[in-house]
């Protein structure tokens, strides 16, 4: 491939941000381009949910010019980027292996190829309808099964379609209850329980679900619905990544022949092992 026919980074940063505005964002969020140079080519895009230092070491190793992630890098202020701290290793890996990092967050959970969508297709959901506003961008999604399934049943089917992680998925609920209403966001929601309890919903799937949250939302729901599943923050939103694929390079449209994708195989679930888990409900 020769320099002429080479995408600029700026050409690739305009096409996600076609796709996921910066402008959606959530005010405390930071999204977008964290290093590079627009004029630098890109030749090859990684995809991850998390810049970790295994991340962009693979990255690095597999050639790529640009890592997109979900997650930011530095969502909070730092004085320094020194290879002592983590944070300043991966920004001096990036720069040292001339890796551009773009971040696309909360303003890719509210897009129409968003994590919230690809979340809600795992999910087994056709149609659906955000679940709240929040800063004037719909957050979540909502909306019906093609039919009414055991609680179990859905699970077990989100779990497939799911990648694996060690923590696996943590459900209350009865495992026989009857499901066809669901709420979802992927990443953390427990702060979402008014808006779940509103739409009707039968099972709300979300992520990083604590103890006082669940156990009053539960207690209010008196063994009732909503049922709550906790489906791994990663997991939750590592679905997005395929999507974010294919919507990268359909909006780049015949320019996508001059890029290669690849979407990373690092787990960056933090959790390793379990112990002693016992299954309750869920024999």
């Amino acid at each position: 491939m020769s320099d002429v026919d080479t995408l600029t980074l700026r050409e690739v940063v305009d096409a996600l941000e076609r796709l996921y505005p910066p402008g959606t964002a959530q005010s405390w969020d930071r999204v977008g381009l964290v290093t590079g140079d627009p004029e630098q080519p890109v030749r090859r895009v990684h995809l991850a949910v998390d810049p970790t230092l295994a991340v962009i070491e693979e990255a690095r190793t597999l050639g790529a010019d640009l890592l997109l992630t979900h997650h930011p890098l530095l969502l909070r202020g730092v004085h320094s980027v020194a290879t002592t701290s983590a944070k300043g290793a991966s920004v001096t890996n990036l720069v040292v292996g001339d890796v551009a990092l773009y971040v696309a967050h909360t303003n890719a959970d509210v897009a129409d190829e968003g994590v919230c969508a690809a979340l809600a297709e795992a999910c087994g959901l056709g149609e659906s309808d955000p679940l709240t506003v929040v800063e004037g961008q719909p957050l979540g999604r909502v909306g019906d099964l093609a039919d009414h399934v055991p609680l179990r049943s859905f699970v077990e089917r989100l779990a497939s379609r799911l990648p694996t992680a060690a923590g696996g998925i943590r459900v209350a609920g009865p495992p026989d209850a009857v499901v066809r209403r669901v709420a979802l966001l992927g990443g953390s929601g427990d702060d979402l329980f008014d808006a779940v309890r509103a739409s009707g919903a039968d099972v709300y799937v979300t992520a990083d679900l604590r103890h006082h949250p669940v156990l009053e939302a539960r207690e209010e729901a008196r063994g009732g619905t909503p049922y709550l599943v906790d489906a791994g923050h990663w997991a939750s939103e590592q679905v997005w990544l395929a999507r974010a694929e294919r919507a990268l390079l359909a909006e780049l449209g015949g320019r996508a022949a001059r890029v290669d994708t690849h979407i990373s195989t690092v787990r960056t679930d933090p959790w390793t092992f379990v112990v002693g888990a016992d299954p309750g409900g869920m024999p």
